[in-house]
């Protein structure tokens, strides 16, 4: 190791100077949502103008200051990519809390839940608040989708070595595909193929029933597995298959690793087809989509339908399959009170919540790659109890797994249900029931947004007291972050010289 990175004081200058350069993005993607109050008249337009004065200010006083603090130690990575979303929530909270009567909590619990792409709302009434305040709040999602360090990266001076390392501590899933051998360049290329897909989805959106106006709205809830709706009863108010098809497919686009998006604009689409994850993550979505048709079928849950026959066959394949998909990209819209379905059914969906998206999309979860290669591992050790002298190497994508890769997987996997149990313990201690307790837990951690009982798709969060929601929005960023690069904070040698 070189000697610059064994140096006995940890400087937080470096980690400043990324929190400067992220405030100041964040305070420049306000002026979006102000122009929109502009165009509405709502009368948000001032609190949306003091937020972003405030943010562009102290990111441009700390940019000043720390201007010449670039060079990022491995230590001072993990610091400023976690702090730089506590950063982001305290700022993103500002234009709401100027702008309504909720409590500030409220309003970081809406921002970290927006940037997270989350989608867990404590609003009661959402159609209540105006165009400005809603586009921001829409909009941090998309902000958050691809990972607002990753952006940072492309717009700001932080290339080389640094970028580097903030890139791959903030990708999500346990690979992040380099497409170029510059980080910078390929932040560049998947923001490119980010924002054709996301124009693409707001057009098909757009001539449909949806006005300009929610059709952006959605495509950044879509695009970025958020979820969070313009209206109180989500995707389901258009009462549209239109709509439910659209986003249904974009929702799949979205949980998709993106790198196999750019070799598809290339005209390359045999990489969807022999990538390894995406053959497994498509069959887990096909599987649960026949498992619960079927059980809705056999509890004849549509019996009461006053439709034909023919739409009664329509229905419920298409509210199974956005359910199904919406779970699993962790977007957490809704189309139908899944609730109301099977026991068998919500388990399933249950169990779709700790999958999650691939690596390299905006979906949250576990990580189908971590779940396909940790099914291999567990294959493997039983094939190596039966034959305990054989060589028996784990393959994947073609390819020889490394010790560290199983190592990270496993690691992971272990302070993920230590995480996901010690959460839901946390919350049965306040009261709250078993159901709501641990689905609460896997929805924060795996960033969905809806559970089960008292946190169903028809009901919110604004009932948890602050401290609880304090909890959980660190939480979401613990799951936005994939929990190891926040827990080495809490390693005592991490602070050692």
């Amino acid at each position: 190791m070189s000697k610059h990175y064994s140096t006995k004081r940890f400087s937080l200058l470096p980690t400043l100077n990324v929190l400067a350069a992220l405030t100041l993005f964040i305070g420049v993607s306000m002026g979006l949502s102000l122009l929109v109050s502009l165009g509405y008249g709502d009368g948000d337009s001032l609190a949306l103008f003091e937020a972003m004065v405030i943010t562009l200010g102290v990111g441009g006083l700390g940019y000043i200051f720390t201007r010449h603090s670039h060079i990022l130690a491995p230590r001072q990575v993990f610091l400023s990519v976690s702090l730089s979303w506590v950063s982001a929530s305290l700022f993103g909270a500002l234009p709401m809390y100027f702008a309504t009567d909720l409590s500030y909590t409220d309003c970081f619990f809406e921002a970290m839940s927006g940037f997270t792409t989350t989608g867990a709302s404590i609003l009661t009434d959402i159609e209540s608040l105006p165009h400005g305040i809603l586009f921001w709040r829409s909009f941090t999602h998309w902000l958050g989708g691809m990972g607002i360090i990753v952006f940072t990266v492309t717009v700001m001076p932080l290339a080389g070595r640094s970028g580097s390392l903030l890139f791959s501590a903030e990708a999500p899933g346990p690979v992040s595909d380099k497409i170029t051998p510059r980080i910078s360049e390929t932040a560049k290329i998947l923001y490119m193929v980010y924002a054709l897909i996301s124009v693409t989805e707001f057009l098909f959106l757009w001539v449909g029933p949806m006005d300009w106006f929610d059709s952006a709205c959605h495509t950044f809830g879509t695009m970025a597995t958020g979820g969070f709706s313009t209206k109180n009863a989500s995707v389901a108010y258009y009462q549209s298959a239109y709509v439910d098809w659209v986003i249904i497919f974009f929702m799949l686009v979205a949980g998709t690793n993106f790198s196999l998006h750019y070799f598809g604009l290339q005209g390359k689409f045999m990489r969807y087809l022999k990538s390894r994850e995406w053959q497994f993550w498509m069959s887990i979505v096909a599987m649960a989509f026949f498992v619960i048709l079927a059980q809705i079928y056999v509890s004849d849950f549509y019996a009461g339908s006053s439709a034909t026959i023919d739409a009664l066959k329509a229905e419920p394949i298409r509210q199974v399959t956005f359910q199904v998909v919406s779970i699993i990209t962790t977007t957490g819209f809704a189309t139908a009170d899944f609730e109301q379905w099977s026991y068998s059914a919500q388990l399933m969906l249950f169990g779709l919540m700790f999958v999650g998206g691939m690596a390299g999309s905006t979906g949250g979860g576990i990580k189908a790659i971590r779940v396909l290669l940790f099914t291999k591992m567990a294959i493997t050790e039983l094939r190596r109890m039966i034959h305990p002298r054989a060589y028996l190497p784990i393959k994947l994508r073609n390819q020889f797994v490394d010790d560290d890769a199983i190592r990270n997987t496993t690691t992971f996997l272990l302070f993920f249900m230590v995480i996901f149990v010690g959460f839901a313990f946390f919350l049965t201690g306040f009261g709250h029931d078993l159901v709501t307790s641990v689905t609460a837990s896997i929805s924060m951690l795996c960033n969905i947004g809806p559970g089960l009982a008292d946190v169903g798709p028809t009901d919110n969060y604004s009932f948890f007291s602050d401290f609880e929601k304090w909890a959980m929005a660190f939480v979401m960023m613990l799951g936005r972050l994939e929990v190891l690069t926040v827990v080495v904070l809490f390693n005592r040698h991490f602070w050692r010289s």
